[in-house]
């Protein structure tokens, strides 16, 4: 980033309204070709941001619900997920924590092509991502014992997974078939050649009655 850029860059933390925080993303974002360099950045950190995702996706700002698709698409260019376990807004010049209730992204969409071993599953988020699972992008499913369901989360970029949402998920299962793992029988998803376990097929058995 050259010196007139940072010059002209926002303080993220003292940006009373999306509106400045939108300007300051922006620049951030041009400062690069493609998707801004985030893991790359290594900016002194600001403090939070009164910014949260709500697990269905929605964003927040101040309290209220961010509603411009293009701005939040913006945010989430920046978005980075540290060892700390945290989520952050990132430029090249600061950093600004950030709240995320569950995933920071939602899968919304999939679609799948090919068969057996040749099927690929492509994931469009709510924020614009278009994200084929397979060995680079993994597909991991969390026990929810107070359900006796699953969640099932996809690997984005970065640390950050996309939350599969429910309609998306009944595609999922429609795609999954029986194979054996380590001497196992599970119920799994392919795609581009990985083999993603869901569960035991005895387990799913179980559910099913």
């Amino acid at each position: 980033m050259d010196d007139e850029t940072t010059k002209s860059t926002s303080s993220l933390a003292e940006a009373g309204d999306a509106v400045s925080l939108e300007a300051m993303i922006a620049r951030a974002a041009r400062s690069g070709k493609g998707a801004p360099p985030v893991e790359r950045w290594n900016p002194a950190f600001c403090g939070d941001l009164d910014m949260e995702i709500k697990a269905d996706g929605t964003w927040f700002y101040m309290g209220t619900p961010i509603g411009r698709p293009a701005l939040v698409q913006l945010f989430s260019s920046v978005l980075r997920k540290d060892e700390d376990g945290k989520t952050y807004l990132v430029t090249p010049v600061e950093k600004v924590g950030i709240r995320v209730e569950d995933a920071p992204f939602l899968a919304v969409e999939m679609v799948v092509t090919g068969a057996g071993e040749e099927q690929v599953l492509t994931f469009r988020t709510n924020v614009g991502d278009v994200v084929e699972a397979g060995p680079e992008h993994e597909l991991r499913f969390v026990d929810q014992p107070e359900t006796g369901g699953l969640k099932p989360y996809l690997h984005v970029r970065g640390r950050l997974e996309a939350l599969v949402a429910r309609p998306v998920m009944y595609d999922l299962v429609e795609a999954g078939e029986e194979i054996e793992i380590d001497g196992q029988l599970m119920f799994a998803i392919r795609s581009r050649g990985s083999v993603f376990p869901v569960m035991p097929i005895a387990e799913l058995d179980r559910l099913s009655q």
